[in-house]
């Protein structure tokens, strides 16, 4: 192969893309001479023909740079043409391969155009932790360290005024960034998607830590749901992939709170905070072994496969293997910090 290699990082944006992107093109450039491609705002930038050289001194100093120096979007490729276009730019810009780096939805598309004869390899990226086919994903140590530091912030205030605080993180389908940084900021109470959580159980938890002279903090992923409920709060309609964009469970569950316990109750929404600023060590030393994983996939000719970390070490798994089961948090862990609350 003597062509060009695409890069392009879609979906919602996480710390550590840059590095990913940066350990792609130094490898490939010094050890494989290969060509890169910048393609702009994820799928976006293949369907639209938004493309850029990517040169090796524009990656320089990346590592612990936040955010995307490509941007990203929800694009969903087969809305503007599907293989064909991506094909004809692809052409156009003398690209034979493409690494696409980004999250469910991103690596879903780049299975389905691998299935049509594209040559894709993926990156996992997504905060929330919930690729089945990989240990860990780069962004959620980021995410979930600062959602720690946050709540830790917050509970000064709650103490203060002896208030309850209700914590919204994110987390659409699984429930691991509530379940770490409310481990690790001493939570007493924390909902994921995963186990539904009686209003009566949460008030009990709020209460007993109240007596205690605390002030409590309950954790909620947004897709968090109450016993009884059938779908979490969605306030701001559909993405480009059809799915509801979560949000608001925290607004709504504090006046349910402080109703059924008597106690002052706030909310915060920590939002796109947690996909901000610079990534931890640990996401710069992951992100950046994707990266130079990626491109000896992309020498290999492995198409359709995706790379990831299995212990310590980096593998490529299929990318069917990769998006058709989410990892979501065992009951047994959820047990073992319930065991905390209150």
């Amino acid at each position: 192969m003597s062509g060009s290699i695409g890069i392009l990082t879609s979906g919602g944006d996480c710390p550590g893309l840059n590095a990913v992107i940066r350990g792609a093109v130094i490898k490939g450039t010094r050890i494989y001479e290969r060509d890169f491609v910048g393609i702009r705002d994820g799928w976006r930038g293949l369907v639209e023909d938004d493309c850029i050289p990517l040169k090796r001194k524009r990656v320089r100093g990346l590592s612990g740079v936040g955010g995307t120096i490509l941007g990203t979007s929800r694009t969903n490729p087969y809305a503007g043409g599907g293989p064909d276009r991506v094909r004809e730019v692809m052409a156009r810009h003398g690209m034979d391969a493409i690494i696409a780096i980004g999250g469910e939805g991103t690596l879903t598309a780049a299975r389905r155009l691998a299935d049509e004869g594209i040559n894709v390899v993926g990156v996992p990226k997504t905060i929330d932790n919930d690729l089945s086919a990989t240990d860990y994903t780069f962004g959620f140590d980021t995410a979930t360290s600062i959602a720690t530091e946050s709540i830790d912030r917050l509970r000064t205030t709650a103490e203060a005024h002896h208030r309850c605080m209700v914590v919204e993180v994110m987390g659409r389908h699984v429930g691991w960034i509530a379940l770490h940084a409310g481990l690790a900021s001493g939570a007493h109470a924390i909902l994921i998607p995963e186990v539904p959580t009686s209003l009566d159980d949460v008030a009990h938890w709020v209460t007993e830590a109240k007596e205690r002279g605390r002030a409590p903090v309950v954790v909620a992923a947004e897709g968090a749901v109450l016993e009884g409920e059938d779908s979490p709060v969605a306030r701001h309609g559909l993405d480009a992939f059809g799915r509801p964009r979560l949000g608001g469970v925290a607004d709504r569950l504090a006046p349910m709170l402080e109703e059924a316990t008597g106690i002052e109750t706030r909310s915060m929404t920590l939002g796109h905070l947690q996909r901000g600023g610079s990534p931890t060590a640990y996401d710069r030393v992951l992100a950046t072994r994707f990266g130079t994983a990626a491109i000896d996939a992309v020498n290999a000719q492995k198409w359709g496969t995706m790379v990831a970390l299995n212990g310590i070490d980096i593998v490529e798994v299929d990318l069917h293997r990769a998006v058709t089961e989410l990892k979501t948090v065992p009951r047994s862990r959820y047990q073992e910090a319930a065991i905390l609350f209150g």
